[in-house]
């Protein structure tokens, strides 16, 4: 069994840390798993703890803590980790001041997921890169293009690998019938005369809902038969509540809060809109691509990756909500098109964003890494 260690800030529900937990549980008979927090357990963590996964967490003091990198390369020395996988840049550094500090029979595999808008690094974090830390990675993957690119062009990496991320289609079904969707509208209290816009991110300024509001707002002036369900939590939920008011469209938006019936959801919705400022490789992108919902997306970061224009859904610049709401109306307009584009969507997912493939790349490169130990 290989002695992997993961290294994240927190096991939150988020996309990294849900990546984590897949792996950890697809390859339970290939690795012997120990999750790193630099923060905090987090809610994902404190669910693997309670099923026997040792969770060590650092409580890494605020700002540069030598002292915890210490205490890291103790705990990976003493748990013989053959290779820890670090999941964001902050977690990679710490990883690699560990291996500094003497754990160095250590490997590291660092994996970028998304990048911060707008993506600015300093100048000392990138000398520091490009003449020290990066010489301990040891392999360097990015879930998109987009992310790559930024980690070689910003960051000072090199040779980083496009690893896409990827769902499982068991448990995102092939777009059901319309009978079968009326059914499953009527079990999640939608109505039958409306058509559903659905939007599944957390509130936060990175996904940019006032675009999205903005965007309905000018679609429900021409189609009086829309709404909008936005599915999530976070700190900005008070101002949308207040930005909606202020549009008029307040009887027409629901905040249906956080939910675990996100497949469910994706069907019975008649388009999906994530209208991210920045954004990486979305599951929940390709959760609503599996499930045969037509997107109205921007053409920001990995998206444009993950759909063409046209073909497997429609893009529209960052911020710009009246080309969003053109986008909206066509896709509301024309069922047929939106459709058959659902459908190509779907194809896409199948052929190229499948999550048994990107974790047995991951094993492969746990397997290659830790031989080298």
């Amino acid at each position: 069994m290989l002695r992997i260690g993961f290294c994240l800030h927190a096991m939150q529900v988020a996309g990294a840390e849900v990546l984590v937990s897949q792996i950890i549980h697809r390859l339970k008979d290939h690795i012997d798993p120990t999750i790193f927090c630099l923060d905090s357990i987090g809610q994902l963590g404190e669910e693997l703890q309670s099923q026997g996964i040792p969770v060590v967490v650092l409580n890494r003091k605020p700002g540069l803590d030598i002292s915890m990198a210490r205490q890291y390369a103790s705990e990976l020395n003493q748990r013989r980790i053959a290779l820890v996988h670090a999941h964001q840049y902050t977690p990679f550094f710490y990883t690699a001041l560990a291996r500094f500090r003497g754990a160095n029979r250590t490997k590291i595999l660092m994996t970028e997921h998304g990048r911060h808008y707008p993506d600015i690094v300093s100048s000392k974090r990138r000398f520091a890169n490009r003449w020290f830390l990066t010489r301990y990675a040891d392999h360097s993957t990015a879930c998109c293009r987009f992310s790559a690119e930024a980690l070689e062009r910003n960051d000072g990496f090199q040779n980083v690998e496009v690893l896409y991320n990827g769902i499982d289609l068991a448990n995102h079904p092939a777009r059901k019938s319309d009978s079968e969707r009326a059914e499953l509208r009527a079990r999640l209290g939608m109505r039958a005369d409306q058509k559903y816009i659905v939007c599944i991110a957390r509130f936060h300024p990175v996904k940019d809902h006032p675009t999205l509001l903005r965007g309905f707002a000018e679609l429900a002036e021409t189609e009086r038969n829309v709404r909008l369900l936005l599915v999530g939590k976070g700190p900005d939920e008070q101002s949308l509540h207040a930005l909606a008011s202020e549009l008029g469209i307040t009887d027409q938006v629901e905040f249906w809060g956080v939910r675990r019936d996100i497949s469910d959801i994706l069907q019975a919705s008649d388009v999906f809109s994530l209208t991210s400022v920045s954004e990486a490789a979305s599951i929940t992108l390709l959760e609503a691509m599996a499930n045969g919902c037509p997107v109205a997306i921007t053409d920001v970061g990995g998206n444009g990756e993950h759909v063409k224009h046209g073909e497997h859904g429609l893009l529209s610049p960052r911020g710009d909500h009246r080309s969003l709401a053109t986008n909206l109306r066509q896709l509301i307009r024309e069922p047929e098109y939106a459709k058959r584009m659902a459908t190509s969507a779907r194809a896409r997912v199948q052929s190229q964003f499948q999550l048994s493939k990107a974790i047995d790349r991951y094993l492969t490169h746990f397997r290659a890494l830790a031989a080298t130990q």
